[in-house]
């Protein structure tokens, strides 16, 4: 089924992931495995660094990671589909994004598919969601989110929601996953939503 995404014509289900070297390669993997269980198809683009991050932070070998994708594209195929805005898609995750990742794509000097993808999909003003790892964040840092957010992306680091009482790391993350893909109008079950407050209420 196509959807209709900020009231354009409706596109395949399909969204472009990249996945960058920051550490939280596990975000990457968990939005493929959610895309797998949405029927949607992924395009995957990965960064050496984040097959470096692969193998300190998971027991996934790079098969394992890109066998979860539908399309997997090399870091240097400039010519691959999703370096063209005629490729319709819902748009771009980059789960983790690193600083530099984020750096590129603000500047618009891209330097591989991944960067060249999110500007894409920037120009064509489709969704793109950057869950951005680092922390302290400094002056130049704040200033490339701002000027992303203001180019049209959306800056969405994977911040734990307590209110979801999460009983472990993995469903830290699959909120993190989930609530980013709700952003493309993808409603994942593993998210858990707010229901109210419970309990007697809070006397002003």
């Amino acid at each position: 089924m196509d959807q209709v995404v900020n009231g354009a014509a409706p596109s395949p289900r399909r969204l472009v992931v990249g996945i960058s070297g920051a550490s939280g390669v596990v975000y990457g993997a968990r939005v493929l495995d959610a895309l797998n269980e949405l029927g949607v198809e992924s395009h995957l683009v990965i960064t050496r660094a984040a097959l470096l991050t692969l193998s300190q932070e998971t027991e996934l070998s790079p098969d394992d990671l890109t066998a979860k994708a539908s399309v997997v594209h090399r870091l240097n195929d400039v010519g691959a589909t999703i370096a063209s805005g005629s490729f319709r898609t819902l748009g771009m995750i980059v789960a983790p994004c690193s600083v530099r990742t984020m750096s590129e794509i603000a500047t618009g000097v891209t330097s591989t598919l991944l960067t060249r993808a999110a500007d894409v999909v920037l120009k064509e003003r489709r969704p793109l969601v950057l869950m951005v790892r680092e922390t302290p964040f400094h002056l130049g840092h704040l200033r490339t989110m701002t000027a992303l957010a203001e180019m049209g992306a959306t800056i969405a680091p994977p911040l734990p929601a307590f209110y979801a009482r999460p009983g472990s790391i993995a469903e830290m993350v699959d909120q993190s996953v989930g609530r980013a893909l709700d952003l493309f109008g993808l409603d994942w079950r593993s998210v858990r939503r707010w229901e109210g407050l419970k309990g007697p209420a809070v006397a002003e």
